[in-house]
């Protein structure tokens, strides 16, 4: 008898190690996997699956192993609620994203309710915040500091140019626009036209006869690489010689792709090239080896999980309160994307945009360049 109870607690000895051993943490990832932003959705995809792979690699979080899921939000802020409650009701306890800053808005929320740490790297809006839930930080910066960036350079180097204000509707590029467009009133620079458009408009010919009629020598575009890619292509077909200045929307080279040669010149907001910190050297180059340019955003991805990892590690726990709790107003944490701390609004104590300037380089291919 004594032997088979022995035999018993052995057996369930092995049982409750093997379920340690096996315990999985799961990561879900939001954002436009597919349709015209899908390139920002890799950025988000490959950057989240490389860093899950070389932690687990080192021993996963705790002991135990990330498992990744994917969500295809399509910049929907409908689609986006659907998978931030697949994601629930698959149990996922952190999430890297959403992209759009409409998408993730109500993502978070939903998020909030349901127990979810969720970490963005690239939405910008203010208001994402702003509204005091508990789960929701970035790795990116914000708008009003995006905005005060442009308008800054602009009211220096454009003071008596004018100026047109164009965005599309959305969170993210109408609040970049009018944050923009702020800090040029306060300069006293007054634009010339304002304008909005709808995300996935494509034919853009009214807008540029009105660019064309008050002669604007820039236009801002408040959106994303796609319809600024577009309008930029129309006009230089309509002899439209005004450059373009935009933000953090259009950081991939899709936009020349879709722009063509007259992107040439273009203007942007953006943080310094993450690619070129010497932190993230190694992790580069898994990426090349993978055949996929860790631009933009790919890299502020994998700083999330690195920082959700990091977090867990300071709470000695995965429980995303836990980890929500020791990341905001904590000390900084190490990523490829540098040091990174945390306000108790969940933002980045450290705002870094700064200017790009899309050029020609020697193998003719177009694409941002710092300046």
């Amino acid at each position: 008898m004594k032997k088979l109870l022995l035999s018993s607690i052995a057996l369930g000895a092995v049982i409750a190690f093997s379920g340690v051993a096996n315990a999985q943490i799961k990561l879900g990832v939001g954002g436009p996997i597919t349709g015209p932003n899908a390139a920002f959705g890799a950025q988000l995809k490959n950057g989240t699956e490389q860093a899950v792979e070389d932690i687990n690699a080192a021993g996963g979080v705790l002991g135990q192993k990330l498992v990744v899921s994917i969500g295809d939000d399509v910049s929907d802020p409908k689609q986006g609620v659907s998978v931030a409650n697949k994601f629930v009701g698959d149990g996922v306890k952190w999430v890297v994203g959403h992209f759009n800053s409409g998408v993730t808005m109500p993502a978070s929320e939903v998020y909030a309710e349901n127990g979810i740490l969720m970490i963005s790297p690239s939405a910008t809006n203010p208001k994402i915040t702003e509204r005091g839930l508990w789960n929701t930080f970035r790795t990116c910066g914000r708008d009003d500091q995006q905005g005060e960036v442009a308008s800054a350079y602009i009211s220096k180097n454009f003071k008596d140019k004018k100026i047109a204000v164009i965005h599309d509707k959305t969170t993210y590029g109408q609040g970049l626009a009018d944050e923009t467009r702020k800090g040029l009133t306060k300069a006293g620079i007054k634009d010339v036209l304002y304008e909005g458009v709808n995300a996935g408009e494509k034919d853009f010919s009214a807008l540029i006869s009105k660019i064309k009629s008050v002669g604007a020598d820039f236009v801002y575009w408040g959106g994303l690489h796609t319809e600024g890619g577009l309008i930029v292509r129309q006009m230089r077909d309509q002899g439209v010689k005004a450059v373009l200045i935009s933000g953090d929307g259009i950081t991939t080279d899709e936009f020349a792709t879709i722009g063509g040669p007259g992107v040439e010149g273009t203007l942007m907001t953006f943080p310094p090239d993450p690619q070129k910190r010497p932190e993230a050297a190694a992790v580069i180059k898994k990426f090349e080896a993978k055949k996929f340019k860790p631009e933009a955003y790919t890299l502020y991805s994998y700083a999330a999980v690195q920082i959700m990892a990091e977090g867990a590690k300071r709470a000695n726990s995965v429980d995303p309160k836990k980890v929500a709790a020791a990341l905001a107003g904590g000390a900084p944490v190490k990523t490829v994307i540098g040091d990174l701390a945390f306000d108790k609004k969940g933002d980045i104590t450290r705002p870094d945009y700064t200017i790009y300037t899309w050029k020609k380089g020697a193998d003719g291919k177009i694409t941002y360049v710092e300046n």
